[in-house]
């Protein structure tokens, strides 16, 4: 894909702390990979939960009900 003309100001509110992730800072990239997987992106996740790489939806429900 092309790159994104928004990626600085994304970056700004990126919550990924997966170092290497290329999606970084392309959140419509991030939200179609993440979608494809059946999976939920970092950034719905507190910084603690998000920390687990455990991106599944049950995770998110479960994370969501404390």
């Amino acid at each position: 894909m092309a790159d994104c003309s928004n990626k600085q100001t994304n970056l700004k509110n990126c919550t990924c702390s997966y170092g290497s992730c290329s999606r970084k800072g392309r959140c419509c990239e991030c939200v179609m990979y993440h979608k494809k997987n059946g999976e939920i992106p970092g950034c719905f996740f507190s910084s603690k939960d998000e920390q687990t790489y455990d991106r599944s939806i049950e995770n998110f429900i479960s994370t969501h009900k404390k």
